[in-house]
């Protein structure tokens, strides 16, 4: 039997970001290396957790596969096609592909939108489906989320914590994408709904058979849903490999230090 070759759907290859920044009008500039030389792959259907503390150049690299920043150095590909040289209007056509699921807050939805709306938009944006197929569209994302079609009529403010973060979870899987960047997605949620939250992040990767690049400071959170992890420290990744290989025989310093900080 021959065994299916491993892909690679994304790839960043000696991606560097740098800031030029002054304090004032008469200070000097200065340059801030947030990113330096970053390389790694993700291959199709896995889940590659980002980690890192605050500061560490994760996000910022998070925004550059986005392109929500340009690359300074380097480039980024996904499924071939050099991403990081496409003009906007190329990348608007490719973002369907590439979605992002934010950190919840209160603010990351638009209190004017019902929930209806709020599915509606990117289902009409990406063109997913036909005018007529929307109702029963809608329908379908909640019910892979774990809500009701009663919440349709609501607002955000009569939404729980946890069922925002599914309806920013179900705006994300709307346009049927292939690699969704997970940003710390549930570290703003209280512990008990966590679970519930990677659980479904974990099962919605198995039925759409998506790829995930999960961003996250909490070992704990990446250990339950990655399979194999970079360390970024200081704008740089300082060790990757397996789940089991970094959680279990860490050789960066860094890495031991996040290891003994979950403890």
């Amino acid at each position: 039997m021959t065994q299916a070759v491993a892909k690679t759907i994304l790839e960043v290859r000696n991606v560097s970001k740098h800031f030029v920044v002054k304090k004032n009008l008469f200070s000097k500039k200065r340059l801030i290396e947030a990113v330096r030389n970053v390389s790694f792959e993700v291959i199709e259907g896995e889940s590659l957790g980002l980690v890192g503390e605050s500061g560490s150049g994760k996000s910022t690299t998070a925004n550059l596969i986005l392109r929500l920043l340009d690359c300074s150095e380097g480039r980024i590909s996904f499924r071939g096609t050099v991403i990081s040289d496409l003009t906007e209007g190329d990348m608007r056509r490719l973002r369907k592909d590439i979605q992002i699921i934010f950190q919840f807050t209160s603010s990351i939805l638009d209190p004017k939108m019902t929930v209806e709306e709020l599915l509606t938009e990117p289902l009409r944006i990406h063109g997913v489906v036909e005018e007529h197929e929307l109702d029963p569209e809608v329908n379908r994302l909640l019910s892979l989320v774990g809500l009701s079609p009663d919440e349709r009529p609501k607002y955000p403010d009569q939404l729980s914590g946890g069922q925002i973060q599914r309806i920013i979870i179900a705006r994300a899987i709307a346009p049927r994408p292939k690699l969704i960047v997970c940003d710390e997605p549930v570290s703003a949620l209280d512990v008990s709904i966590q679970g519930q939250i990677l659980n479904l992040l974990t099962r919605l990767k198995s039925e759409l058979e998506l790829t995930y690049l999960f961003i996250s400071h909490d070992l704990k959170v990446v250990r339950h849903i990655c399979d194999r992890i970079a360390v970024m420290y200081k704008g740089e990744i300082v060790e990757i490999g397996t789940k089991d290989d970094i959680l279990s025989n860490p050789e960066h310093d860094y890495t031991k230090h996040l290891l003994s900080s979950e403890l």
